[in-house]
């Protein structure tokens, strides 16, 4: 019985051994090969699979990235941005003073000129306040001439006074006359100089008064002329005036209105292009509803919007039709100079140590490299980046694992895919 167990191990360990280490010449045997075919087999198969040991060190030493081989290509001249309509000019008209309205209200749509009556407030007592101011400036002119007399007559008494009091001095000197008369002169010459100062105190004050008058009688004229409300331009009224018997403060509002025969394209361009979008370059547009429109860049903003870093845009275009309206949608294209640019994935933009962007590319030693680009335009489907040679192996998976100098072994791609 301890007989069998023994013999069978004995088989498993011989099997064993021809399987692992003999196994060659095992699979030989069952083919009807003798051992020396069998090892010339095994050597050449050795032979054909080892690559030589150069080409295996090689490949090891790159890194493998993928890349696609790039051809500048014509850029359309176009800034493309996306804005809206807005009316040429638009103002809300409001009330200086306090009455109620005594006109009729118009209605929103209406066309108005410049100088129209949209809303009249009721005159109270501003008439009568007006007529108040006039009879005191005429009573101010009125006082005017007495107060030239007065200084003018002033004015004779110092003469008088001032002859006087050198004729007794001289008598003084000479011993023809008292002291007591040399200084009853010399207080009459003063007395004249007080007299013609008050005098001419006197007339100051008179045209004092005829301007303050003045003055009233024009504020009650201004206050007059704010209780009728005009248009201050040709256009459309985006809003009813003001009903009659509303109550109007300084600030009600009387009625909105917008000029619309000359329309503006409103847009914001990026900072990367804003250098060449110039004051009346041709712009074009396509509005919401399908309507093309034309016109010439008016205005580029000098400062960028804090949020954005984008400057406005403005385009100048003829409605006379009004067929154009305030706050539509519109995709704007303006004309500037062409360039070549690639179109690369947005993912096969990367940072240097500097931070500044640009691409990793394959040089013709195999090695990677880094390329700054300027980033002309961004869209759905890549970015248009100049900066770039012609034909350029841009590196577009890998290259975040690569830098300068490090040899590659690039798979390439088309542009497409």
């Amino acid at each position: 019985m301890r007989l069998i167990p023994l013999l069978t191990a004995i088989a498993v360990t011989v099997g064993l051994y021809f399987l692992v280490f003999e196994r060659d010449e095992l699979f030989a045997f069952a083919r009807g090969e003798t051992a020396s075919d069998a090892a010339a087999s095994a050597t050449e198969k050795t032979e054909t699979n080892t690559p030589p040991a150069t080409s295996e060190a090689s490949v090891k030493n790159r890194i493998g990235v993928v890349a696609l081989r790039s051809e500048a290509r014509p850029l359309d001249s176009a800034v493309i941005l996306r804005g809206q309509t807005q009316a040429a000019r638009q103002v809300e008209v409001r009330a200086e003073t306090t009455s109620t309205v005594v006109s009729d209200p118009l209605r929103k749509g209406a066309q108005v000129k410049a100088g129209d009556l949209l809303c009249e407030l009721d005159p109270g007592t501003r008439h009568a306040a007006h007529q108040e101011a006039k009879a005191r400036l005429t009573e101010a002119k009125a006082r005017a001439p007495e107060a030239e007399a007065r200084l003018e007559e002033a004015e004779a008494r110092l003469h008088e006074a001032q002859i006087n009091l050198v004729a007794a001095q001289k008598l003084s000197q000479g011993g023809y006359a008292s002291e007591t008369r040399l200084a009853a002169a010399e207080a009459s010459e003063r007395s004249a100089v007080a007299g013609v100062e008050a005098a001419k105190g006197g007339l100051e004050t008179a045209r004092a008064g005829i301007e303050s008058a003045q003055a009233a009688v024009a504020a009650a004229a201004k206050e007059i002329s704010r209780l009728t409300i005009t248009a201050p331009f040709d256009g459309l009224l985006e809003s009813d005036t003001a009903e009659v018997g509303s109550l109007m403060q300084p600030g009600s509002l009387c009625a909105t209105v917008i000029q619309l025969d000359t329309i503006k394209l409103v847009g914001f361009v990026p900072e990367t292009e804003v250098n060449r979008v110039v004051l009346g370059a041709l712009a074009g547009a396509e509005l919401a509803n399908g309507m093309r429109v034309q016109g010439n860049v008016t205005f580029v903003s000098r400062s960028a919007d804090m949020t954005t870093r984008t400057f406005e845009v403005e385009i100048a275009v003829d409605n006379s039709d009004l067929k154009i309206r305030d706050g539509q949608t519109a995709d704007i294209a303006i004309s500037a100079e062409g360039t070549k640019a690639h179109k690369l994935p947005q993912s096969a933009l990367t940072l240097n140590n500097e931070g500044r962007l640009g691409v990793r590319i394959v040089r013709e030693d195999k090695t990677a490299g880094f390329a700054l680009i300027d980033l002309l335009r961004d869209t759905a489907d890549g970015v248009w980046v100049a900066g770039l040679p012609e034909q350029a192996d841009v590196i577009v998976v890998g290259q975040d694992f690569v830098t300068e100098g490090v040899a590659v072994e690039p798979t390439y791609r088309e542009a497409s895919q």
